[in-house]
């Protein structure tokens, strides 16, 4: 049996789900996206607010922009890569805890922040900015949240630092201009192997995990201690985290809903 659609809504929705896709996360206003889509303003709105009843399409009251919706990226997971950021990195961090002797955690962002979402404990008692499982700390404080600040966006990261300046002061961090000297320096080696003995004894390293627009959305690091992690073996250890992060960005699932608009959060901000 031909299931009929008399009224040719079908296309018209899926044009526009195509169209707030090529936005990004940014999303776009409701004039932009009737002319992107050649339909007349009226009918656009109509349509996106059926689908934003429904979840499939997200609206910002105070930007007044569309974006796709969290039900959608709930579905395209189940239709996609199965495995998550977790379940992807959890392999890797055994692994790597098992040849180095250290702790490994696992940092993903959210909004202004960085939040440990796994690790694995080494033999050694290691104390960390986010501490355990769960643990929340500004972008900008710590191996790895330093990570992911650094391989943000220009925009992204300035508005960052401007919210997160003040917090990262009251936390013992750098004050600005050393904070995105130490950014710049990141960038460039691939890797944060600053803030020593922010933390008394406590070292650490951590590596950008990119997306597959090149954005940071998480950070593989090394929990240790200021005699173990030597420069020498910095770049070691270095060189190993680089080329996980690299395979891991290479399989991480777009419709994972840990990853999905890692930004939202500043928006609510």
């Amino acid at each position: 049996m031909v299931t009929r659609d008399p009224d040719g809504l079908l296309p018209r929705v899926v044009r526009l789900l195509h169209l707030l896709a090529e936005q990004g996360t940014r999303g776009a206003r409701l004039t932009a996206i009737a002319e992107l889509a050649g339909m007349p303003r009226p009918s656009v709105h109509r349509l996106l607010r059926a689908m934003t009843e429904e979840k499939l399409v997200s609206f910002d009251p105070m930007t007044k922009r569309y974006g796709l919706g969290i039900d959608l990226f709930l579905l395209a997971a189940k239709a996609g890569n199965p495995m998550g950021l977790r379940e992807i990195c959890r392999p890797v961090l055994l692994r790597l805890t098992a040849s180095l002797g250290e702790t490994l955690f696992l940092l993903v962002r959210s909004g202004y922040d960085a939040v440990c979402i796994d690790r694995s404990a080494g033999p050694l008692p290691i104390r960390s900015f986010t501490g355990d499982i769960g643990g929340r700390v500004p972008l900008g404080l710590g191996q790895g949240a330093t990570a992911i600040l650094a391989f943000l966006p220009d925009d992204e990261q300035d508005e960052v630092i401007r919210h997160n300046s003040a917090r990262l002061r009251e936390s013992g961090g750098a004050d600005e201009a050393s904070l995105r000297a130490e950014l710049a320096r990141v960038r460039n080696a691939g890797y944060c192997d600053g803030a020593k003995g922010l933390i008394p004894g406590m070292s650490g390293l951590g590596v950008p995990i990119l997306d597959h627009d090149g954005r940071a959305v998480a950070a593989l690091s090394v929990g240790s201690t200021i005699d173990r992690l030597t420069p020498e073996r910095s770049v070691v250890i270095a060189s190993l985290l680089k080329r996980e992060a690299i395979t891991i960005g290479a399989r991480l699932n777009p419709f994972d809903p840990v990853l999905r608009r890692p930004a939202a959060a500043m928006e609510v901000a």
